[in-house]
């Protein structure tokens, strides 16, 4: 087609051609404009990447749409920017948000540096700093790539409602929209008979997860009966008091709500209920004990990661899984002396159809297994990079197994709070994944 311009509207319709095209591309922003904190901000309303003009040579537009493109996808309120070297840092993270004003993780390559924070309703602070630690030192695209498609896996909520629809889909025709309704409305008979089919083999699927894991809980249940026994402690026996009957009582209670609450399961994610009051339960051990022997109560923590029958951990340390990255889990004063002297954690280990394996790769009911023990948003920090860690941040896993890490179904992400949230959890130096307040946030020497 032969393309005439009347002499004194070329520019401009050029212009105006180039303006449709962006808008119906709809790739990620590279304006030319100066790029104070508000125009960050205002690109991440409209899509989850957005590359400065002058950061430009570090990702190419191709890259990047597709970087844009998987966030999209997986509609998870995942925002990256990459600006350059010499961008102010001062309080970076937290104006960003402000200015965003939608709940989410937060990522930023600056220069040949990159950090990240996020909303501790999205993922936890551990759980941000685990996946920074894992991808530094990488190029800018294996870097971006890396911890992108690492925090899809574990980051909770959705993507937020501004960025709507890819424009390079082209939208919906009319014409699709009623075919689609057409063979909708002459399957009808057939999708129910699908649904009901499927839902038969998820409940059985679901009733076999139960039974292996059963073995484990009752296992569990066991040994913490045996641990009553072991601690011999009446109630009138002397030197005991009011408190220590208390502390008894307590855990007594929670050994007869376990076995009640097993005994009742249906399904995996019954299983939460059983493992939170084993927790219980142990802590008050612990603490009964210490009232026997005169010692300063424990503060209360979670168990140990390697194995919750060990008890309330006693101090968090450095531990690598096999092809992971480093993280820090809580652990008790064994594994801590174990991990110390170079040895191996006596890490609980359950049967699959593989042999014998850590709880965390041995499938996906193990969630509310674990989401019992360490409730409170602190399990997707410990499992960053596992089998299980990547399950159960899937939808599909939250629908079969329940909410497994225990506030997972309380996610806001995506969700425009404006400047209503924790300045805690954009605080901390660029460069120490969210691990520390502001203190002035600028790229101090040692940051890296």
């Amino acid at each position: 087609m032969k393309v005439v311009l009347v002499k004194g509207l070329a520019v401009p319709l050029v212009a105006l051609l180039m303006a449709a095209l962006t808008v119906l591309y709809g790739g990620v922003p590279r304006a030319e404009a100066a790029t104070d904190v508000s125009t960050v901000a205002t690109a991440l309303r409209k899509g989850p990447v957005y590359i400065d003009p002058a950061a430009s040579g570090q990702l190419s537009a191709r890259d990047a749409d597709a970087l844009a493109k998987k966030i999209e996808d997986a509609g998870k309120p995942v925002f990256v920017a990459v600006l350059p070297a010499g961008y102010p840092t001062q309080n970076l993270f937290a104006d960003l948000r402000t200015a965003t004003g939608i709940t989410g993780l937060y990522a930023i390559r600056l220069g040949d540096r990159f950090d990240a924070r996020a909303d501790s309703s999205v993922l936890p602070r551990t759980a941000v700093q685990n996946l920074v630690t894992s991808v530094q030192g990488e190029s800018v695209k294996a870097q971006l790539d890396d911890f992108t498609d690492r925090a899809l896996a574990n980051v909770g909520g959705r993507a937020p409602s501004s960025w709507g629809g890819s424009a390079r889909d082209g939208g919906v025709s009319s014409t699709a929209l009623i075919t689609v309704a057409v063979v909708l409305v002459a399957g009808a008979t057939g999708a129910y008979a699908l649904v009901r089919r499927n839902r038969r083999r998820r409940d059985e699927e679901q009733r076999a997860a139960l039974e292996k894991l059963r073995v484990v809980v009752d296992e569990d249940i066991t040994a913490f009966g045996e641990e009553l026994d072991r601690l011999d402690f009446h109630p009138g026996e002397q030197g005991a008091d009011d408190a220590m009957r208390e502390d008894y009582e307590r855990a007594l209670n929670a050994y007869d709500r376990a076995k009640s609450a097993m005994a009742a399961a249906q399904r995996p994610e019954d299983v939460k209920g059983v493992t939170q009051a084993l927790e219980d339960g142990r802590f008050s051990l612990a603490v009964l004990a210490a009232r026997r022997e005169g010692r300063a109560l424990p503060e209360r923590r979670p168990p140990c990661f390697f194995d919750p029958r060990h008890g309330p951990s006693v101090a968090d340390a450095t531990w690598t899984p096999a092809g992971g990255a480093a993280r820090e889990v809580p652990v008790c004063a064994a594994d801590r002396a174990r991990l110390a002297d170079g040895r191996d954690p006596a890490i609980r280990e359950v049967e699959t159809e593989y042999g014998r394996r850590p709880y965390w790769d041995a499938g996906p009911a193990y969630g509310p297994w674990a989401g019992g023990y360490f409730g409170g948003g602190i399990l997707p920090g410990l499992l960053v990079g596992t089998l299980l860690g990547s399950m159960m941040a899937t939808p599909s896993y939250a629908a079969d197994y329940g909410a497994g890490y225990g506030d997972f179904g309380g996610y806001t992400g995506g969700d425009v709070s404006g400047a209503d949230f924790d300045p805690g959890d954009f605080g901390g130096g660029f460069g120490d994944g969210g691990a520390g307040d502001f203190g002035g946030g600028d790229f101090g020497g040692g940051d890296f």
